[in-house]
């Protein structure tokens, strides 16, 4: 049987505050991740699932999503833009796109989530099951940090759960729904409704088909700086899958362009970005270096992001932080745990230290 035409929805509106500098300039989903957009991974995956027309619900700097992908046809896909002026959460999001959706069957994403669940297995349990709402549940090893959806022998959604210190499943709502179109249809139009409060348990309320899609999958939310970096080197490494990588996976990625001096040591999951430069004896391990960035002779980065053009100064240490586009850290500078430093911020040599050595 031929599965149902569906469109895929993509919700990219947020202003992804938690991992600012970096969002000031541009938003989450368009950050480069293993050395592309990170939506441009998502999008792959829905191309290989054989979903060919994709509309992206926008807000937060809308304009550089389009500028960037144009009508989709590099990806293979159509893809069609709405604008959101105010925030209307994800039911109202959802809602927001509806006059653009020409399928019955509509499948909507969150843009800040990183997965690797089989795309068309969570549709042929939609289709299977016969559900109004099918959600796609993932199994983690501490459920307490989430909201938790039990479901029953045959899979269907029995409640939703709010964060509790004892959940009393494993499984939690990864971001990933399909949708009958009539219910996109019923969701109130023109003010923010969540999906999760609000939209999914009136469903079950009223005796819906709601399912769940449960598997243990590679699944991470992108939203903060450790998250981030962990999410890009699980790309470079292979452990996290993504259609839009090509060639072998391992330590690091390095870009055309990137220049990486001899004696510099490049391991977890590094990326070196387009036209940046990693000085000798440099120690880079599970860093994310933007296009144009430096990373001085002898510098040590760990965990950390380096924004578009940032410098960092010899035998500077960077570890746990977030540098801004065109930040300027001096040489033997020290940033650990969470340190965060703003577009075009200049750190004088050694001005900025952890420890009484200079």
């Amino acid at each position: 049987m031929t599965a149902p035409a569906t469109d895929a929805v993509v919700l990219v509106g947020g202003k992804g505050t938690r991992l600012r500098p970096l969002t000031l300039s541009a938003p989450k989903p368009m950050l480069p991740t293993a050395g592309l957009p990170f939506l441009e991974h998502l999008l792959a995956r829905i191309k290989a699932a054989g979903i060919d027309h994709v509309v992206l619900g926008t807000s937060f700097k809308a304009e550089v999503f389009e500028e960037h992908f144009g009508d989709g046809s590099d990806l293979g896909l159509e893809l069609e833009y709405v604008f959101e002026s105010e925030p209307l959460g994800t039911g109202g999001g959802i809602r927001n796109v509806l006059p653009r959706l020409r399928a019955d069957h509509v499948m909507v994403f969150n843009g800040d989530v990183l997965g690797g669940t089989d795309l068309r297995a969570v549709l042929d349990t939609h289709h299977s099951s016969e559900a109004d709402v099918t959600l796609h549940l993932v199994r983690v090893g501490d459920p307490r940090a989430f909201g938790c959806v039990p479901t029953d022998e045959d899979g269907r959604v029995t409640a939703f759960l709010e964060k509790t210190q004892d959940p009393p499943t494993d499984q939690i709502n990864a971001g990933c729904y399909v949708f009958r179109r009539e219910i996109i249809e019923q969701i109130a139009e023109g003010r923010p409704v969540s999906v999760e409060r609000e939209v999914f348990p009136a469903l079950l309320a009223e005796g819906k088909r709601v399912y769940g899609h449960v598997d243990a999958a590679y699944w991470r939310d992108m939203g903060t700086p450790e998250d981030f970096v962990k999410g890009s080197a699980d790309l470079v490494r292979g452990i996290a899958p993504s259609p839009a990588l090509d060639g072998t996976r391992g330590e690091s990625l390095v870009h055309p362009g990137a220049g990486v001096a001899p004696g510099a040591l490049l391991i977890g999951g590094t990326v070196v970005g387009r036209g940046a430069e990693v000085g000798a004896g440099a120690r880079l391990d599970g860093a994310v270096v933007f296009d144009g960035a430096v990373v001085e002779a002898g510098a040590v980065v760990e965990r950390s992001i380096l924004g578009f053009g940032a410098r960092i100064g010899p035998r500077a240490l960077v570890r746990d932080a977030v540098i801004g586009d065109g930040a300027n850290v001096g040489a033997r500078c020290e940033l650990l745990r969470g340190a965060r430093v703003w577009p075009g911020v200049t750190l004088p040599d050694g001005g900025v230290r952890f420890s009484t050595d200079v």
